[in-house]
């Protein structure tokens, strides 16, 4: 017991000193803040417990924020995946698009919002889209990436074994590329945030962006700092959730990591 303790106090007390430090520091510092733009920390938790710890404001607040992330960032990797794994595999495919891919990518995804607004609407369709389009390239180029950096041995070995394509695809591809698949997901994650702030300002009624856009409007600082307190808060649940499902599948590539360093 005291084992498994100290395995899971270690890191969570290495990385929780620094946020505690800082926000006590806040504390202190703004404790007597008469500023309209800088409120007392004291005041920024109580908006903040107001607006997204009570039940029955987040359904409005945070409900529709989740649904837009989850659904516009899934499109987003299995786009990516996919589009990603035939490009790394059809090389002259990649160089006959790679002009219009590398223009794409340069362009970004808030910068596209009043076209999808144009060919969309300005429902939740729109921000989805707008969401997977943002979201979409890191996937696709660490996809290629991954793919290409697959051992060439073993793609000789399983055509020399006959391993039929799917599942040369599924059992040598796809694992060997998924470190850098997951790299890209990562970042993509981190856009997909940014993002779904700015597509949730426009046509809105309910999620993070649409409520830190009307407390700002209506003056209330206190509830647009909280606003911001909770999207960070959400991007960090978020990147721990991400960092579970990565260090499940990609066990296999730690332990294999491991053993090469044992052996040299």
């Amino acid at each position: 017991m005291r084992t498994i303790r100290s395995h899971w106090l270690g890191p969570v007390a290495l990385e929780m000193w620094l946020p505690l430090v800082l926000v006590a520091t806040w504390w202190f510092v703004s404790a007597g803040s008469t500023s309209v733009y800088f409120p007392p920390l004291s005041s920024i938790f109580a908006s903040f417990a107001r607006d997204w710890l009570n039940p029955a404001q987040l359904d409005r607040n945070l409900l529709p924020s989740l649904q837009l992330i989850g659904a516009g960032y899934a499109l987003a990797v299995v786009s990516g995946i996919v589009c990603g794994v035939l490009l790394g595999l059809v090389d002259t495919l990649e160089q006959a698009t790679r002009p219009l891919l590398e223009v794409l990518r340069a362009i970004p995804g808030v910068a596209l919002l009043p076209i999808f607004i144009v060919l969309f609407g300005i429902d939740a369709q729109m921000k989805v889209l707008l969401i997977a389009f943002g979201s979409f390239w890191p996937v696709l180029l660490n996809t290629v990436d991954g793919v290409r950096g697959v051992e060439p041995l073993l793609r000789d070995v399983s055509r020399v074994f006959r391993v039929g394509p799917w599942r040369r695809l599924a059992q040598i591809i796809l694992p060997g590329a998924s470190p850098q698949i997951f790299a890209g997901a990562r970042t993509a994650l981190a856009i997909s945030l940014i993002i779904m702030v700015v597509a949730e300002t426009v046509g809105g009624n309910g999620g993070i962006g649409y409520f830190l856009l009307n407390a700002q409007r209506s003056f209330a600082i206190s509830s647009m700092w909280g606003a911001i307190l909770a999207l960070g808060i959400l991007g960090y649940l978020l990147n721990i959730l991400f960092r579970i499902v990565e260090r499940s599948v990609l066990r296999w590539h730690r332990l294999q990591q491991s053993r090469l360093e044992s052996s040299r």
